[in-house]
């Protein structure tokens, strides 16, 4: 271990003092205080512990340097993801694929998912995608200001992934989106009968395409499903988590880093008017956007054998987050990590994970952001927040903003 890893024994009473708990020793993912102190708290705990440690439930790790974060998420033999990516995992919650399995499984379902999901394929939605952010754009624009998450900030993602990948109506989108926040954020007893409300509303759709003439898209590949190592069909329930899977992350995560990516232009005159004045530094800004507002807060994974991490022991059987957030705010890879910094020439974060389990809609999440930033700035070049107003936030694995009130 490296002088810069180690860990340094904190002042308890001072993390306390700080932010109501020791946060190193004593972390909780879900404890209101790290909602409200989160960059503070990540800060803190990349530059002085690389390894954190909850005591919730179960109890559970967290590691938040870049080197640990690789380290773990690399090496699926020994933190494997198919006991799930959440901690204390509630009762009758099901398991999503590809996310929560290990090669060869993830291997096959990745295999088939990949393509449509690549670089070239995604390239062929820019179009439809600036058509979206403009039809919602002229819903409110002779209004003269709108609650961007919800008038923008929570369509876009779904319009983009469903008009484009899925082929699934967005007739209930607006039922979708709940449900997936309320799976998410909701109290850990209650997450599993909102999700199931998903996988009721998804299985069916799934049910009635797998009847009908094949389309060429994605569906027709989950529908028809892989074969495992085995020998064996994927059974139809895996095939539905497939649909669940896509679908939540095409619809929960982008909208935070678009809403904070927003907030910020509406709040930094400098490089709003930069971005309007170039917009060819727009894709590097969203890429420093991606950086600093990273929605995936930490994914899990759980240990198969004794091991360690930046000098941690882990039993087998451990269960460890990787800090996505953290790591892409670690000093150690990233100058001055705490400054948006929209002119930076390398930017190097881990907000669409790392290893095996990366992030499969990475190209979909930068072209809508790319998209967003460069269609709002050329309908809406001058805004700011709405007087009286501030940006709220809800946290666990995953982080939201839930509404951003701007006038134009």
């Amino acid at each position: 271990m490296t002088q810069e890893q180690t860990r340094i024994t904190p002042d308890v009473e001072s993390l306390k003092g700080r932010f109501g708990r020791d946060m190193f020793n004593d972390f909780d993912i879900d404890d209101p205080k790290f909602n409200e102190h989160f960059f503070d708290i990540l800060d803190e705990m990349v530059a002085k512990c690389p390894v954190v440690r909850s005591n919730v439930g179960n109890g559970y790790w967290m590691v938040t340097n870049q080197e640990g974060v690789r380290k773990v998420g690399q090496d699926w033999r020994t933190f494997s993801s198919a006991k799930g990516y959440m901690p204390n995992r509630p009762e009758g919650l099901p398991y999503l694929m590809p996310e929560e399995s290990d090669p060869p499984k993830h291997t096959a379902w990745r295999k088939v998912l990949n393509p449509y999901l690549s670089p070239t394929t995604v390239a062929r939605y820019e179009d439809q995608i600036r058509t979206d952010v403009n039809t919602l754009i002229d819903r409110f624009i002779d209004k003269g200001e709108c609650e961007f998450v919800s008038e923008f900030g929570s369509k876009l993602p779904g319009w983009a992934f469903f008009k484009n990948v899925l082929g699934v109506p967005i007739d209930d989108l607006d039922m979708l989106v709940n449900s997936v926040e309320k799976g998410t954020f909701a109290p850990p007893e209650e997450r599993p009968g909102h999700m199931a409300k998903v996988f009721e509303y998804l299985g069916e759709y799934l049910e009635i395409r797998k009847d009908q003439p094949p389309r060429g898209d994605l569906v027709d590949v989950i529908a028809a499903g892989v074969e495992y190592d085995d020998g064996q069909p994927a059974p139809w329930e895996d095939r539905v988590s497939i649909l669940v899977d896509l679908t939540f992350g095409g619809i929960a995560t982008t909208t935070y880093v678009m809403a904070s990516a927003i907030h910020h232009l509406a709040t930094h005159q400098d490089d709003r008017e930069a971005l309007v004045d170039n917009p060819d530094m727009i894709e590097r800004a969203v890429e420093e956007f991606v950086r600093v507002f990273p929605p995936v807060v930490a994914l899990g994974r759980t240990c198969t054998r004794d091991t360690e991490v930046a000098g941690t022991p882990m039993k087998e059987g451990d269960f460890v987050l990787l800090g996505y957030s953290a790591a892409s705010r670690d000093p150690r890879v990233v100058e001055n990590p705490s400054k948006i910094d929209i002119t930076r020439q390398a930017v190097l974060h881990t907000a669409f994970g790392v290893g095996q389990h990366r992030c499969i809609g990475s190209n979909l999440a930068r072209l809508e952001l790319r998209a967003t930033v460069d269609e709002w700035l050329k309908r809406i070049p001058d805004f700011g927040i709405k007087p009286g107003t501030q940006p709220s936030y809800e946290t666990g694995i995953l982080r939201t903003m839930k509404d951003l009130h701007l006038v134009f």
